[in-house]
C-alpha cells in the first residue's frame, strides 16, 4: 500500500496526515489558521518523521483544494504543488464538499450547504450511494430549494429550519478515515491531477453581488 501525505488548510483547523496500508498512521491538527503559512512545512517534516517515513518515500500527495478560506487554500495547495513538483510525485486534489459527503453520506441522500458569506453558500447534492447529483457550486440562499427527504448538512441554523439536518463540526478538521479511503481508491486508479493545471476550488469570486434581474 502507498505512503500518502495529506494537507488541508481550507478551514479553521488545518490537517497534516500520513497514511499507510489504508489507515492514517500519523495525524497533526493546527487549530490556529493564522499560523498555517508559517509552520506548515515544519509540521509536515515533523509528521513524516513521526510516521517513520520521508518525503522521497511518499507515493503521492493529497490536498483539500477548497472551498474555504481563500488564504488557507492557497497556502495548502501551493505547498502540495511545490512538493509534488520537487519530488516528482503524483498530486490528488479533493473538494471539501466531497470529503464531507464521504464522511456523513452513509445516512442517505445528502444536500450540503456551507455558509460562504451572508446569504451565500457552497452547495452540492449527493445520491444515497455517494455519487454526485449536483456538483459543488456557489449558490445564493434563495437558489437552495427544500431538500425534501434528503438530509441537509449545513453550518447555518437559519437555513431551511424544517429540513432533516446534520450539523457538521467545522472546527474539528477533515475526517481522516473517509479521506484515506477516497485517496487510496483514487491512487489505485492512478486518478491524478495535472500539476500544471491544478487550481483551487474557490467556487466563487472574492466579491459577489446578487443579480437584480
Amino acid at each position: 500500500m502507498p505512503d500518502l501525505l495529506y494537507i488541508d488548510t481550507s478551514g479553521k483547523t488545518a490537517t497534516v496526515a500520513v497514511s499507510r496500508k489504508d489507515q492514517p498512521v500519523l495525524l497533526r491538527r493546527m487549530p490556529d489558521a493564522r499560523e498555517q503559512a508559517a509552520i506548515l512545512n515544519l509540521v509536515i517534516s515533523e509528521a513524516l518523521d513521526a510516521a517513520g517515513t520521508a518525503l522521497d518515500r511518499l507515493n503521492a500527495i493529497a490536498v483539500c483544494a477548497g472551498p474555504g478560506s481563500y488564504t488557507g487554500i492557497r497556502v495548502g495547495l501551493s505547498t502540495a504543488k511545490g512538493l509534488a513538483f520537487a519530488l516528482e510525485k503524483p498530486l490528488m486534489l479533493f473538494n471539501h464538499l466531497d470529503l464531507l459527503a464521504a464522511q456523513y453520506g452513509g445516512q442517505g441522500a445528502l444536500v450540503i450547504a456551507l455558509k460562504a458569506r451572508a446569504g451565500e453558500y457552497f452547495y452540492a447534492r449527493y445520491h444515497d450511494d455517494g455519487s454526485i447529483a449536483e456538483p459543488p457550486a456557489h449558490r445564493f440562499e434563495e437558489e437552495i430549494g427544500d431538500p425534501g427527504e434528503e438530509w441537509l448538512l449545513t453550518d447555518e441554523p437559519a437555513l431551511l429550519p424544517g429540513a432533516r439536518r446534520i450539523q457538521p463540526d467545522t472546527a474539528a478538521g477533515i475526517d481522516m478515515p473517509s479521506w484515506v479511503a477516497l485517496a487510496e481508491e483514487r491512487f489505485a486508479r492512478a486518478a491524478f491531477d495535472d500539476l500544471a493545471y491544478s487550481e483551487p476550488f474557490y467556487l466563487k469570486a472574492a466579491y459577489t453581488t446578487q443579480s437584480k434581474k
